[in-house]
């Protein structure tokens, strides 16, 4: 490895490690601070890390690579994308600030649980189970992806890629908790920023401007500006659905719980939609100038997931190239980091805290908390071993799967005040169930599955929807004693 190369990605891993033990430091000692901060996080730091959280590594790998394959036909992810986080800011944010602090709720089950007033426990268990088993799949996703940075970019084994990305993750969020995970989401997210501006920027400039990039694409692929392009209405849709998938996503949703206050989710979100739109339309061009300029360098590229390491490692000084590949490892690990968080608090608050040892004081939660973020990344990393897996196929299907299941049931928790315990734990188990049944079984045209027809958040979003709908009515006389909490909301929000 080159030891410029080397130099830059230990400045940036002694930097998260830093900002990890700064974050142990002055944190508050408790399950709330370790979980939601104190709820005192500002705007700047809520909008990136909501945004680095969100994107992971697909943002530097999977799209690129499918725009360099498909050219722009494969942009209508980053529109539902654009349109889901501008709606979860403005509708769903404030609502669930203020709800989360009415019921004083500190993770999304427990915020169910204290919503519809169950005392079965059954809607706490099964969220923290939904979360569990998607959040498996969608951490692993993230590993894959420092799997294949450092086996493509520095030469190293694919299983050594994994446990780096993974161990360094795993150290800081177990000892610095949310303060940790919020503060380098913002640190990585500004270096996804400028990484996403500068590689088509140069890529552009060395092909000679934006015309001779633009030609050389259309020699190459002269579909790659048809935004329709192979492309059916049901494809579109598929595409676009991703949007919906906001709704449910617990470690984005999770940061409007922890923002100081509902005031300051506006900025927050211009913050945010500004973020979101500048790296998008970045992520797009480097698949874009991506093909160009191997087109034209006459380079080889054996996996277009890849692109960005190539442009990075072939445009720029090592030292340069070295904080470059780092806005992978950044939107990998912002991402990991966030889903660990987040499956260690269903774990250790959700299931461990509430089932088996009710009377364990904070510190023994906060180690539980710990020993869970550990377990949780190891069971990541297992299933990252399979080193076929494509990135963007992990975490559609676990976008999917939070999509569906919880989607659904939070938008009618917070708007609809005639939800039923009952129909909340239908929906959350239609989604899922859906959902899976979609990915996995062997019934569609030719055994394949449904999946590879239609983006399998529709139907479970759809279904989800219908159930909460069907059994809330059929189960409406429980609903009244469930309204006071909404009243309050109401109140305060107004």
């Amino acid at each position: 490895m080159d030891p410029y190369l080397l130099l830059a990605l230990a400045i940036y891993f002694t930097a998260m490690l830093a900002i990890g033990l700064f974050a142990f430091k002055t944190n508050d000692a408790s399950v709330s601070g370790f979980l939601l901060g104190g709820r005192k996080v500002g705007p700047a730091v809520t909008a990136l890390s909501a945004g680095a959280s969100d994107m992971s590594g697909w943002m530097l790998m999977g799209l690129p690579g499918a725009m360099y394959i498909s050219g722009l036909a494969s942009s209508w992810i980053g529109v539902g994308l654009l349109i889901g986080a501008w709606c979860n800011y403005t509708f769903v944010a404030p609502r669930l600030r203020t709800y989360t602090e009415v019921t004083n709720s500190l993770t999304i089950p427990d915020f169910l649980e204290s919503r519809f007033k169950d005392n079965t426990r059954l809607l706490r268990i099964i969220s923290a189970v939904v979360i569990i088993i998607f959040f498996a799949i969608y951490t692993s996703s993230g590993v894959v992806g420092g799997g294949k940075l450092f086996e493509s970019a520095f030469e190293l084994p694919y299983e050594l890629g994994l446990y780096i990305t993974a161990g360094i993750v795993v150290v800081y969020t177990l000892f610095g908790g949310y303060l940790a995970v919020s503060m380098t989401d913002f640190v990585q997210g500004c270096i996804m920023f400028v990484a996403l501006i500068m590689v088509p920027v140069v890529a552009i400039f060395q092909l000679g401007g934006i015309s001779e990039t633009g030609t050389i694409i259309e020699q190459v692929n002269a579909e790659a500006f048809n935004l329709v392009n192979g492309v059916s209405a049901i494809a579109i849709v598929s595409s676009m659905a991703w949007g919906l998938g906001y709704f449910g996503q617990p470690h984005i949703i999770v940061r409007f719980m922890a923002i100081s206050g509902v005031k300051e989710l506006k900025v927050a979100r211009k913050i945010g939609m500004s973020w979101m739109l500048v790296t998008l339309i970045g992520a797009l061009s480097v698949g874009l100038t991506g093909l160009a300029y191997v087109q034209q360098m006459q380079l080889s590229l054996s996996d277009p997931e890849t692109i960005f390491i190539l442009l990075s490692n072939t445009l720029f000084h090592p030292f340069i190239s070295g904080f470059l590949l780092a806005a992978i490892l950044a939107a990998i690990m912002s991402t990991i980091s966030s889903q660990l968080l987040v499956t260690s608090s269903s774990l250790a608050t959700d299931l461990y805290h509430e089932f088996i040892d009710r009377q364990a004081p904070q510190n023994k939660v906060l180690l539980v908390s710990r020993i869970s973020i550990f377990l949780v990344a190891a069971l990541a990393i297992y299933i990252a071993h399979d080193r076929d897996s494509s990135i963007l196929s992990l975490v559609s299907n676990a976008w999917a799967g939070f999509g569906a299941s919880f989607g659904p049931l939070i938008l009618f928790s917070l708007f609809w005040k005639h939800t039923t315990r009952a129909g909340a734990i239908a929906g959350m188990l239609t989604g899922a169930i859906t959902v899976l049944v979609w990915i996995y079984a062997p019934i569609g045209t030719d055994n394949q599955p449904l999946s590879s027809q239609l983006y399998e958040i529709v139907p479970g979003f759809l279904a989800a929807t219908i159930a909460i709908v069907i059994v809330s009515k059929a189960t409406k006389s429980s609903s009244a004693a469930l309204q006071g909490d909404f009243v309050s909301m109401e109140k305060k929000l107004s």
